[in-house]
């Protein structure tokens, strides 16, 4: 048969199981003119012209250069997007570091105005009080010399001097 590279095999049964058979298979020496369909060798390889061997070098040398510029144009893509990132970065800080000195200039104004009301308030307030001691010191200067005018006037009409 053509499945058979054996001219000779003998099957022997061992035993029978409830499990199933057993068997024992001897092949005999191969047959003369039965061709092996697995070799045990590789094939010869074939002879490479120059040529060829030229041609597969450059053709690896393609490859290699070709991924080469792939793998450099992801790592540029990649610095490219690191640096758009940072970029992005340094522009959100500065931009709140504006917003903050911004709020903080607003707030310092605005205190600025607040404390120059209150001092403003306070002078007025001074300046009033200022005005009613003063009044208060010309009443009693008015009141005094309007006393001693009134002292001198009756000693000088009563020029016994009964009166003290």
């Amino acid at each position: 048969s053509s499945y058979s590279l054996f001219s000779d095999i003998q099957v022997k049964e061992l035993d029978k199981r409830a499990s199933g058979q057993a068997f024992e298979v001897i092949l005999g020496s191969p047959a003369p003119d039965a061709k092996a369909e697995f070799p045990l060798s590789p094939p010869p390889k074939k002879d490479l012209s120059l040529e060829e061997i030229q041609r597969k070098l450059e053709a690896a040398e393609e490859r290699r250069k070709s991924h080469e510029a792939e793998v450099l144009k992801h790592l540029a893509e990649k610095r490219e997007h690191e640096k758009e990132v940072l970029q992005k970065a340094l522009e959100e800080s500065n931009n709140f570091s504006k917003m903050a000195e911004e709020k903080l200039n607003q707030k310092m104004e605005a205190n600025k105005e607040k404390r120059s009301a209150i001092m403003a308030a306070m002078n007025e307030k001074f300046k009033e009080k200022d005005k009613k001691l003063e009044e208060v010191r010309k009443n009693k200067e008015n009141k005094e010399s309007a006393a001693l005018s009134l002292s001198d006037i009756s000693c000088l009409l009563d020029p016994v001097g009964t009166h003290v």
